[in-house]
């Protein structure tokens, strides 16, 4: 029969209470106070790559509640908006841009296979490719605040280059009411 001496008592029982210990650490860690729902700003699912509009009033962010897809977020009404047309069945989205209060979205999504960037505008609810025959590999678009300008990076030379695609002088501008144009009232 083997004496069981206080030593060994401590060796048998000292894993036992640092598992418990940290387990208690772990459950008081948690983040139960914070709402997590499918209506909620946060899930239980994967969240990334968060873009603020210029405004401060709308976020974008990379979510696989439903695939990975492009969801937007509106801070002042902490609820998500509605944006028919933005993702596509059986696509990826990744790394949105937003324009200075959230009309326009700017995004990386996949066509035959490729990347491309893509824009969305909120007020015709479509979705269009920038960049459909571009030749090479394109990641991180940029809109600017009014979103006339999508900067990205490319790959079209070896290395990765930074690329800027004027949209035109006859888009229409995202600008907040009243707000002047180019010096103009």
């Amino acid at each position: 029969m083997k004496k069981i001496t206080p030593s060994f008592w401590l060796q048998r029982q000292i894993p036992w209470g640092l598992s418990f210990t940290l387990a208690s650490l772990l459950v008081s860690c948690s983040y139960s106070d914070i709402p997590i729902g499918p209506t909620s700003l946060n899930s239980r699912y994967t969240e990334q790559q968060p873009a603020l509009s210029g405004n401060g009033r709308f976020l974008a962010f990379v979510s696989n509640r439903n695939g990975s897809q492009v969801l937007l977020y509106d801070l002042e009404q902490q609820q998500f908006i509605a944006t028919p047309g933005l993702n596509r069945p059986e696509t990826i989205a990744e790394s949105p841009s937003l324009s200075y209060t959230g009309r326009y979205i700017a995004y990386i999504t996949s066509d035959q296979g490729r990347p491309v960037v893509a824009l969305y505008d909120r007020a015709t609810q479509q979705s269009q490719i920038l960049t459909p025959i571009y030749p090479a590999w394109v990641r991180n678009p940029n809109i600017s605040p009014n979103g006339r300008y999508v900067v990205f990076e490319t790959a079209s030379r070896g290395q990765w280059d930074i690329e800027l695609l004027d949209r035109g002088p006859n888009i229409e501008l995202d600008i907040a009411n009243g707000a002047a144009v180019d010096g103009l009232p």
